[in-house]
């Protein structure tokens, strides 16, 4: 008999989505297990303070979509780290993420707040180790071509592109729960995001979170084709840096994850105050925008924030997880488990006041 397609009639797509993870989670715990066993042998715990010095050889597998990080750092002047880095990943989508965790081939990644609770309910135990505060929204919704969707309001009924893992997936939650829209009045299709413009191109889906920088580029597209964007005031708090706790279990690394979090603020910081020179060299020379359509995109972009105490993130967290589970997606839980708070503080001693809170 051939498999399942959550798009096959009388498949509840929730229902669908959750029994896949399912799976995956079955596979993921045991992975869990192998690296919790790992750490205890070294004899390391999470519960040790933070090494001073980073060990000669001491490497970190660190994650940088579309080279963001290795851009920043080298514009910056803050290429010279104190460990190796024997690879930079090009991996950016919270699913992808996770599944590098479980290989072993990634050691920090940076992700918005979601994916670190998809993990959990996955059972891949990973921390969250420095987080950037959002307050403006990232995502708007865009439309497929054709469309008279105007408001989120008009989504009752309509098919909506839902990615659980990822960012834009706790977005529309939030936005359809804010303008009094039941899971149950939709229809939540489950793609990922690297899916999102295809199925809207393709008129799969009548509505898709898209990032700001993507929305230009679509609707040059297809603007003149009927698409559109509906702006919405619905922010994804948390920007942040996690890792799997079996390296942070490991004091070198767990060491060098600390260097690391000082130069990840610090990049963020001079892209925002060199919004002329971050345009040029990474949305026009990397990403093939205009400059006009990057200037439109740094306009948009939030202020850096590093917090000194992560107890607002926390809450935000421990909300989203909540929501995550009145809909069936995940199961409830304590979010204090996915902070590392050795690592608390870090970030925003690196920036200066303005920066911090």
């Amino acid at each position: 008999m051939p498999p399942l397609s959550p798009s096959a009639p009388g498949v509840d797509r929730r229902l669908f989505l959750t029994s896949l993870l399912g799976a995956t989670a079955a596979a993921a715990g045991l992975s869990g297990c192998a690296d919790s066993s790992a750490a205890a042998a070294k004899g390391s715990s999470l519960s040790a303070p933070l090494a001073t010095k980073i060990p000669s050889g001491t490497s970190l597998k660190i994650a940088s979509y579309q080279n963001v990080q290795q851009i920043q750092f080298r514009l910056a002047g803050l290429s010279k780290l104190p460990f190796t880095v024997s690879s930079w990943a090009n991996i950016g989508a919270g699913p992808d993420v996770i599944n590098a965790f479980r290989a072993k081939s990634l050691d920090v990644a940076n992700n918005a707040g979601i994916p670190p609770i998809q993990a959990h309910f996955q059972g891949f135990d990973a921390k969250i180790v420095a987080i950037n505060i959002t307050r403006k929204p990232n995502y708007v919704f865009a439309t497929k071509p054709g469309s008279d969707i105007r408001t989120v309001e008009d989504f009752k009924g309509k098919r909506l592109a839902f990615s659980q893992g990822q960012a834009q997936g706790v977005v529309l939650l939030r936005a359809l729960k804010k303008a009094g829209l039941k899971y149950d009045e939709v229809d939540l299709v489950p793609l990922t995001s690297n899916q999102f413009l295809t199925a809207l191109q393709a008129g799969q889906v009548d509505i898709a979170p898209l990032a700001n920088q993507q929305s230009p580029a679509y609707l040059k597209q297809y603007g003149a084709k009927g698409a559109h964007t509906i702006p919405t005031d619905v922010v994804d708090l948390l920007n942040l840096l996690w890792a799997p706790t079996s390296v942070l279990a490991d004091s070198a690394k767990a060491a060098a994850v600390a260097a690391y979090i000082p130069r990840w603020a610090k990049g963020q910081v001079w892209a925002y105050e060199h919004p002329d020179r971050w345009n040029k060299e990474f949305y026009v020379k990397t990403q093939n925008l205009t400059p006009a359509q990057a200037a439109s995109i740094t306009k948009l972009a939030n202020k850096p924030l590093f917090p000194p105490s992560w107890d607002e993130a926390v809450t935000w967290e421990q909300e989203t997880a909540d929501l995550l589970a009145e809909g069936g997606f995940v199961k409830a839980f304590k979010v204090g488990s996915l902070f590392d708070r050795r690592f608390e503080g870090i970030a925003a001693k690196a920036v200066p006041a303005e920066y911090r809170r």
